[in-house]
Formats: C-alpha cells, structure tokens, sequence
C-alpha cells in the first residue's frame, strides 16, 4: 500500500492554492476549477472544493474544521522559510523551535485553518532518517 495523497476540502480553493504555492514554491496543476494538486517526489496535496463533498457522502467532509492534522514540509533551513512566510502566513502559531526528536520547526496556518509544520532536521537521527529526502519549498 502507498498513500497517495493528502486532500484538503475547502470553501476557496483559489485562495488556498495560491498559500501553498507561495509557501513551498511548487506550482498547482489545475485538473479542474473544483481540484488541484501541488506534487512532490515523495506526496501529492490535493486540494478540492467543499462542492465535491456531496460526491463523497453526505456530510463525508467539512471545511476548515481540522483541529488534529498538520501538513509537514521539510525545508532545507526552517529559520529562512520563515523569513519567506512573512508576507505568506497569516497566523504563525509558534516560532522555529527545536523538537526533543531532532528537528526544528515552525507551526503557521493555512488560510482554512489548517496547521501546517515546515521543519529541518537538526539531530543527528533526524538527520539521518532524511538523508535521502530531497527538501522541498524554500
């Protein structure tokens, strides 16, 4: 099994595509004006209007009313990608810190409220656990 994607539904899926094209530097594919997709070599995040939701099942989705996932993207200097998020970010929800598992991280929100986590690994196992990661964004 392989996980495919991460999908976000939400109301503006304009306003959310450009975020997370101003935030990891990757340009969306538009497959359609209700769906997107930003591609890496190792995830795709889709992003779909709250329009689709009634394809999915009745009530299968709700937008901007994640309160327990977060997005992480790792970045080769987390300390510079906030320097870049800026004028991207609305809501920083904390400042790089370094985590007791060896990396360093910085928390903001997506404009739906979604938490995403930009981190460099800093520890010598965190380091090695992504050695052979290619960073992506900033």
């Amino acid at each position: 099994m392989q996980l495919a994607s991460t999908r976000i539904i939400t109301d503006d899926v304009d306003a959310l595509v450009a975020f997370y094209e101003a935030a990891t530097g990757i340009t969306a594919e538009r497959l359609h004006p209700m769906f997107a997709e930003l591609r890496t070599s190792s995830g795709t995040l889709a992003i779909a209007s709250s329009a689709t939701v009634p394809l999915l099942g009745d009530d299968a989705a709700e937008a901007c009313a994640n309160r327990s996932v977060a997005l992480d993207f790792l970045v080769d200097d987390v300390d510079e990608t906030c320097k870049e998020l800026q004028n991207v970010a609305e809501v920083f929800v904390n400042a790089p810190a370094d985590m007791p598992w060896g990396n360093r991280s910085l928390l903001v929100r997506d404009p739906d409220g979604n938490l995403i986590n930009f981190f460099t690994p800093v520890g010598e196992s965190a380091k090695a656990r992504f050695a052979d990661d290619v960073p992506r964004g900033f």
